[in-house]
């Protein structure tokens, strides 16, 4: 478990985790199981940042009342905040969901419903204007969601986002075919034990709801309804999924959850 763990972290983070050594496909497999578990390390260091900064900010300006009054007509910087937040947030993960995202958004648009065109294109080391409009967006997105629940004390919900859109992560492994018979996804579909990823899956699931309440049946609802489109596509285009699309996966599953958040806050 604990080799699965260091795996499974060093893979989806940039945390300075013990290195476990080579890694076999079956290994690989075995790690995405807990995909979700280091989704909860990530919201758990996310939520922490949010928190301190919401404790500094008063004492920083001097704003001491719950409604947050201004101080001499200034408001405290949440949008600043919100972004170290954000970037903190991208430092942890090292980025790699966003490149899935632009390589992604390169390739649809740039592969022209053509399936040979769309996978060379997502191999290119490059991106494309397509892609770089894709990243400006969702973090755009992001950044304006953060500081909206910043403002409005609503952080909780952010341990959660994370370990939600990884749990997604889960879903597609167990739902959707490689579109490549080799490489990453081909070994960790091939190798995932499915009865321990559904297991994981359900105690995931049943713990955000003890812990969201009603926010969950909101998150899971609009990701649910995200994840059959872009499977969907997926099938389409490539005829499963690839290590770039589910990238793209989490980084909208992601933004779109915390757009979600702000309603319920």
């Amino acid at each position: 478990m604990w080799r699965s763990f260091l795996i499974a972290g060093r893979f989806l983070t940039r945390l300075p985790m013990p290195d476990p050594g080579p890694v076999s496909d079956p290994e690989l497999g075995r790690s995405a199981v807990l995909f979700p578990l280091v989704g909860l390390l990530l919201g758990l260091m996310i939520w922490g940042l949010m928190v301190w900064g919401l404790s500094i900010l008063p004492a920083e300006f001097g704003v001491l009342d719950p409604d947050r009054a201004t101080l001499g007509g200034h408001s405290p910087p949440y949008g600043m905040a919100a972004a170290l937040v954000l970037v903190a947030w991208v430092g942890l993960t090292g980025g790699l969901h966003l490149d899935g995202l632009a390589d992604t958004a390169d390739a649809w648009i740039g592969g022209l419903g053509d399936r040979n065109r769309t996978m060379e294109i997502m191999q290119n080391p490059g991106s494309g204007p397509f892609g770089v409009m894709a990243l400006v967006l969702v973090l755009l997105c992001k950044w304006t969601a953060l500081s909206a629940l910043m403002t409005a004390d609503a952080t909780a919900s952010l341990i959660w986002i994370p370990v939600l859109a990884r749990a997604l992560l889960l879903v597609l492994f167990l739902t959707t075919p490689s579109a490549r018979p080799d490489g990453m996804g081909a070994a960790v579909r091939t190798h995932l034990p499915r009865i321990a990823a559904w297991s994981w899956l359900v105690v995931t699931l049943v713990a955000a709801a003890l812990f969201l309440g009603t926010e969950w049946l909101g998150l899971v609802t609009t990701t649910g309804i995200l994840f059959l489109l872009l499977r969907r596509s997926m099938m389409i285009r490539l005829g499963g999924f690839s290590g770039d699309t589910a990238g793209a996966l989490v980084e909208l599953s992601e933004a779109l959850m915390l757009i979600v958040a702000v309603f319920f806050s």
